[in-house]
């Protein structure tokens, strides 16, 4: 069983030197968070991109366009490519230093951020994590498109999954451990919003296109995407309908990277981060999660598709946003000198 969170009064207060590292153990788990997701939605869109070879011009430039509108992205790719299509999209994505959410720029943060924290975590962590940053340094673009993607991308989940299990297994369940738990299921939340945010951009179909061939395999890969086909399959068993991926993506209490789960997670150790322990949460941050929460808890996916399911995606993207600055401001900086110094380190590639 994990330790009990301490009252606001038996936590230690937190210094530069602690928030320092509880920003390092914060952003170094988002980032391995985020080069996994990454790497899963470019695996599962370029294999879709295989199966359906019919696909012309137009529909590509499509598919991969929905991808870079839903990541917010797309004034960037721009300012950097010509043209969408499967080859520019995933070196934007995976291997291009100037997009701040790529593979290798997560990789690299996430490195930078253990290197700086070296003493705070295990061995085992800082050599998976390490090797990860040394094979991708060492892999050009032309290795990877030259072999095919799909070990590349294989690679990156194994590596983080490994990671995860190491620190499961190796630290310590304290308020370092915390700030991890907490980093990585708000991030999760915010792709699993953004992968359902990918189908609403592609898609928008005729009437005649719901439930055929190509709606059918859209939305498996939407599943597939967050690694979620096989647990919808156990749960509904029965076709893959556009609703119940929502649904289930959404709602479910069980499946680790539904939107709702992970929130729930988001609230239980931003409560203990801030030593919130009554029933009624004191912090902006405790507020604004126990709302999201309750949100959750009393829609119903027929409430959301009616209001509109893109405006619920952005919304809910916008409260982990907003509730991931507050925490980070509260906890992690304790001068408006040491937020300056730390968004510098951040910069570093």
């Amino acid at each position: 069983m994990p330790p009990k969170p301490k009252s606001a009064d038996q936590r230690p207060q937190t210094n530069v030197m602690l928030s320092r590292v509880a920003h390092s153990l914060y952003w170094m788990s988002r980032y391995i968070e985020r080069a996994e997701n990454v790497a899963r939605l470019l695996e599962v869109n370029l294999q879709f991109i295989v199966d359906f070879k019919e696909y012309d011009d137009a529909h590509l430039r499509e598919h991969w366009g929905s991808i870079l509108a839903s990541s917010g992205d797309e004034e960037l790719f721009h300012e950097h490519y010509d043209i969408a299509d499967s080859q520019s999209v995933t070196e934007f994505f995976a291997f291009d230093l100037r997009n701040p959410s790529s593979i290798l720029t997560s990789v690299f943060a996430a490195r930078e951020n253990a290197r700086m924290i070296r003493d705070q975590i295990s061995l085992e962590m800082w050599v998976t994590i390490n090797e990860l940053y040394l094979f991708l340094k060492s892999t050009s673009t032309q290795d990877v498109w030259a072999t095919g993607p799909y070990e590349f991308f294989q690679d990156v989940k194994r590596n983080s999954h490994l990671f995860q299990g190491l620190t499961d297994s190796t630290f310590s369940r304290s308020e370092g451990w915390e700030f991890m738990q907490f980093g990585k299921f708000i991030e999760r939340a915010q792709k699993t919003t953004r992968i359902l945010d990918v189908k609403y951009h592609i898609l928008l179909p005729d009437a005649t296109d719901v439930g055929g061939a190509l709606d059918t395999a859209q939305w498996q890969a939407v599943l597939r995407s967050a690694s979620a086909l096989e647990a919808y399959r156990r749960f509904y068993v029965r076709e893959i309908l556009p609703w119940k991926v929502a649904e289930f993506l959404i709602f479910s209490d069980s499946f680790p990277r539904s939107v709702l789960f992970c929130v729930i997670q988001i609230e239980e150790f931003l409560r203990r981060i801030l030593g919130e322990t009554g029933t009624r949460p004191r912090s902006a941050a405790a507020r604004a999660a126990r709302r999201l929460v309750a949100e959750l808890e009393s829609l119903t996916i027929d409430e959301i598709l009616k209001e509109g399911l893109h405006e619920f995606l952005v919304k809910t993207g916008q409260s982990l946003d907003k509730i991931g600055e507050q925490v980070v401001q509260a906890a992690m900086f304790s001068s408006e000198e040491a937020t300056q110094e730390s968004q510098q380190l951040q910069q570093q590639q």
